[in-house]
């Protein structure tokens, strides 16, 4: 029987191209968010990886809420998340 952390522990993601530059300015924003650094703060004052049970996590200098990539409260960065993510997925919608 398979287990769940063995999947889990066998899911990776390559990043290349335009997504390495937006994580690093996803990481470059978040010490402009206040409840980011208050998060951060947080987990390096109790030396842990993960506070709130697993809601907030750092990985790989990246700050997770609830498994995902948090992007901090910045209008501008959002709408670029947003249209990356658009423009890699449109090519794959079909057309009637």
């Amino acid at each position: 029987m398979i287990k769940e952390n063995w999947v889990h522990s066998l899911q990776k993601v390559v990043i290349e191209g335009l997504e390495v530059d937006m994580l690093e300015k996803i990481k470059k924003t978040r010490s402009r968010d206040e409840d980011i650094v208050r998060i951060v703060k947080e987990m390096k004052k109790a030396k842990v990886k993960e506070l709130q049970g697993n809601e907030w996590q750092i990985e790989e200098e990246l700050v997770l809420k609830e498994g995902k990539i948090y992007i901090s409260k910045d209008e501008k960065l959002r709408a670029e998340v947003i249209q990356l993510y658009h423009n890699v997925l449109a090519p794959e919608h079909k057309r009637r």
